[in-house]
């Protein structure tokens, strides 16, 4: 049977922190995992319309082998300035990579639309502040739903918002996931309650539901969101296996999956869909190939299951025309 790590969080695996800060004004916010260990990233984009910084960085023939944080926002482009409130709490810590005779801290990060969910600003955006206080903060436990990058998430349906789990594979290492969820499609079966996420769930983490029988109509149908431009789910897996910058590229690539079961439409080009990998490199391989054949296929379930954990958890925005699928389905 499936078992998750002991907080059924990204955090699971050693060496990562999260940190969460949002502003209920704009209906916006800032997700940072914070690396305290060595780890080697890579990343693989499949949205059409996507908004990074720093993936270039990523591809494995490169320079640079390992980050220091990575960054969820959403502000749309003016989000990608959250990396610079990342970078200078960093700076402060003495991090980063040593380059003549500085440190320079290495930040991807990757936006979501959101601009619409709120009151707007003046003057400078809001994000670097966000994004140090979000570093500044993070620990190895933090809350789902309706917070950090994902206090102005939306799916097509329903509120969207950020969500986390993670599985210990059959040969011993911690997998692990973290989702933003702000989809052009739909995370539910149709006009269902039911996650689309159902068969990778554990326990009942997002409701014990399983799958509609028989399957709707209607979900068959596709449909998504009118604004072409309001969407977006980031994501990022990790591991504590000891994968070269390759493999960790191979990981992002198979955890695209987990987008693909859990939500309906996805990868559109009304979509800036992002996966990220994360590897700390505490458990030696014993078989690569084997190895991460199947440390992929798990992280494609974590990610199905945090991005239903995501939904599951959220709250509706007071601005928004979204409910929360508690507000809407909690009660049979």
């Amino acid at each position: 049977m499936a078992e998750t790590g002991p907080r059924n969080l990204i955090t699971d695996v050693s060496g990562l922190l999260v940190g969460n800060a949002e502003d209920a004004r704009l209906g916006s916010g800032v997700t940072v995992v914070r690396v305290e260990t060595p780890t080697v990233a890579a990343v693989d984009v499949r949205g059409g319309g996507p908004g990074t910084r720093e993936t270039d960085l990523l591809e494995p023939e490169n320079l640079v082998a390992h980050i220091d944080a990575l960054v969820f926002s959403g502000g749309s482009a003016f989000g990608l300035s959250a990396a610079t409130g990342v970078q200078t709490w960093l700076k402060e810590q003495g991090r980063g990579f040593a380059v003549a005779g500085v440190r320079v801290p290495i930040v991807p990060a990757a936006i979501l639309f959101d601009l619409s969910r709120g009151i707007g600003w003046r003057g400078e955006p809001p994000y670097p502040a966000l994004g140090y206080r979000a570093t500044a903060e993070a620990s190895d436990d933090f809350a789902l739903g309706s917070i950090g990058a994902g206090a102005g998430a939306t799916t097509f349906n329903l509120k969207g918002g950020l969500g986390s789990a993670s599985e210990i594979a059959p040969a011993g290492f911690m997998v692990a996931a973290l989702a933003v969820v702000n989809a052009v499609g739909a995370a539910t079966v149709g006009d269902s309650r039911h996650f689309r996420a159902a068969p990778f769930e554990i326990g009942e983490e997002f409701g014990g539901l399983g799958l509609p029988h028989p399957w709707p109509a209607e979900a068959r149908i596709l449909r998504h969101k009118a604004g072409l431009a309001q969407n977006t789910t980031l994501a990022v897996v990790a591991t504590d296996a000891a994968l070269t910058r390759a493999m960790a590229k191979r990981l992002a690539m198979a955890a695209h999956d987990g987008l693909a079961r859990a939500l309906y439409p996805v990868h559109t080009p009304f979509d800036g869909d992002v996966v990220f990998a994360l590897a700390t490199g505490d458990k030696a391989l014993s078989d690569p190939p084997r190895d991460l054949t199947e440390i992929g296929a798990v992280a494609a379930n974590c990610l199905s299951r945090a991005i239903a954990r995501g939904v599951f958890e959220a709250t509706a925005l007071k601005t928004a025309d979204k409910p929360a699928w508690r507000d809407r389905f909690a009660s049979p």
